[in-house]
Formats: structure tokens, C-alpha cells, sequence
């Protein structure tokens, strides 16, 4: 019951988060001559840019499993698509309620439902990051391995966490505005302290254990072995990686709602 209760309420306002996440996705386009074309032109603009500045102008190809200058963009491309999903949904979270006191106000409004919406839009372009991403792979190496198909396994519970984490901030940003700050250099980091430029095992071993710990590590290994077509599921270890996912969304719901009376008094 524990675990079930944040998903009953998100079936209860289903329809109210789809018309949410679908204006805020096209909320980003409004006005702009080429519309949602632009959320397919942005990850190809940058798949180019990570293939020239990477592949061409530092020619590094070293440690992520890439035989040529391409594939090694793609590894990258990887790593870059999940710190956007995950640093898109915390670094947007400080303002989901204090940047809506006009929510708070209205009783009714269910505002545990906001974090899900940030983390629906952002969703939505990481699938089409990806859908490019595995294009470019068909095109270079013919297709894809059968190992593909668990991407999204590995997508579900880097989302929970998100999720997770979206609630906790967004909550403590009604009471410590200073999570802001704190919040863009932990993105900061997040883009250094995980294997994106690097594989995990080039680490030095006393550093393994904040690798570890970072819960980009893990998914960004385990997508890019999809893509070279290796079987990554170890159920073991896919197991205790949703287990905490798990963890950290119910706690941050249960967290939200637990200091959520008090923000109408504070905005």
C-alpha cells in the first residue's frame, strides 16, 4: 500500500496530467516557425556538434567500446541523453511551486501531479533523442541488436528517481530557496562524476565508490552495452537498482506531501 499510493493518485488525474504534459511540450514551441520539428532538429544539431568537437577536432575514441569516430559520438550521445533527463526534471523543480503560488492557492489542485508533468515533457524528448540515436546506429552498423529492447527497462527507473528527487527539491524550495544554487551545481557535477567522457572501470579504484553511487552510472553503462549489442540484464543487479529507484520516488511523494500544508502560509 505503501508504494501503491502515489500511482493511484496519478490514475485519478490522468487526464489532467496528459493535457498538462502536452502543453508544456508544445508550450516550448509556441510561436516558432518550425514547431516540434525543433525538438528532433535540436538532438541532431547536437549529435553533429559531439561528432566534430569529439570525434574530429580531439579525436578522442578511448575507452567506450567505439571503433570509429561516430560510434564514439554515439557512446557519448548516450551519456549526454540521460544527464538531460534526469538534471532537467531536478534543476526545474526549485520553481514548480514557488513558481505557481496561484496552484497552491486552489485547493482542489492536486500539485504532487507538477514533477510528473516536468518529468513527461522531458521524457518525451529523451525518446526522441533516442529514436535518433538508434536511427544513426541502423544506418552505420545495419541494425541493432536484440539487446535494444531493454533501453527502455533501464529508462523506467532512472525516471523513478527523477521523479523522486523532483518532489523532494521542489518541496524544500518552498523553505530554502537556496536549493537553486545547489541544485545547477550538482547538474554540474552530475555531467563530470559520471562515465559520459569516460567508461566507469577507467576510474581509479578509490574513486569507484562515488561512481557507484551516482544513479547515472549504472543506466548509462548498461544502455550503451543495448547498443553493442552485449545481454546487460543482470537481473540481480536490475533488481536492487529499481528497488532503490523505488525507494527514493515514494519517499520524495510522501516527503512533498508531508510539508505540502505549509506552503500556502509561506507563498
Amino acid at each position: 500500500m505503501f508504494f501503491i499510493t502515489p500511482f493511484k493518485q496519478f490514475i485519478r488525474n490522468r487526464e489532467l496530467i496528459i493535457q498538462l504534459i502536452w502543453s508544456e511540450t508544445a508550450g516550448r514551441y509556441r510561436g516558432s516557425f518550425a514547431g516540434f520539428l525543433w525538438s528532433l532538429l535540436n538532438p541532431l544539431f547536437s549529435l553533429i556538434m559531439y561528432t566534430f568537437v569529439f570525434g574530429i577536432v580531439f579525436k578522442a575514441r578511448q575507452g567506450l567500446a567505439a571503433e570509429t569516430t561516430f560510434d564514439f559520438s554515439l557512446m557519448l550521445f548516450v551519456g549526454l541523453i540521460l544527464h538531460g533527463l534526469l538534471t532537467e526534471c531536478i534543476t526545474r523543480a526549485p520553481f514548480l511551486i514557488t513558481g505557481n503560488p496561484s496552484y497552491v492557492k486552489q485547493v482542489v489542485f492536486p500539485l504532487e501531479i507538477l514533477p510528473l508533468v516536468t518529468l513527461g515533457s522531458s521524457l518525451f524528448h529523451t525518446s526522441i533523442s533516442f529514436l535518433l540515436l538508434i536511427a544513426a546506429w541502423v544506418l552505420t552498423h545495419g541494425g541493432v541488436g536484440i539487446s535494444a529492447v531493454y533501453i527502455p527497462c533501464f529508462i523506467f527507473p532512472l525516471s523513478l528517481i527523477a521523479l523522486g528527487l523532483g518532489w523532494l527539491i521542489a518541496a524544500i524550495a518552498v523553505y530554502f530557496r537556496d536549493i537553486n544554487q545547489l541544485v545547477s551545481f550538482m547538474s554540474s557535477g552530475l555531467l563530470f562524476f559520471s562515465p559520459i567522457f569516460y567508461p566507469a572501470s577507467a576510474v581509479p579504484q578509490p574513486f569507484q565508490t562515488i561512481l557507484s553511487i551516482n544513479p547515472l552510472t549504472y543506466v548509462i553503462e548498461q544502455i550503451r552495452s543495448c547498443l553493442l549489442g552485449k545481454d546487460p540484464l543482470l537481473l540481480k543487479d536490475y533488481l536492487i537498482y529499481l528497488l532503490i529507484a523505488s525507494l527514493v520516488a515514494v519517499l520524495g511523494y510522501f516527503w512533498f506531501q508531508r510539508v505540502r500544508p505549509g506552503f500556502a502560509d509561506i507563498l
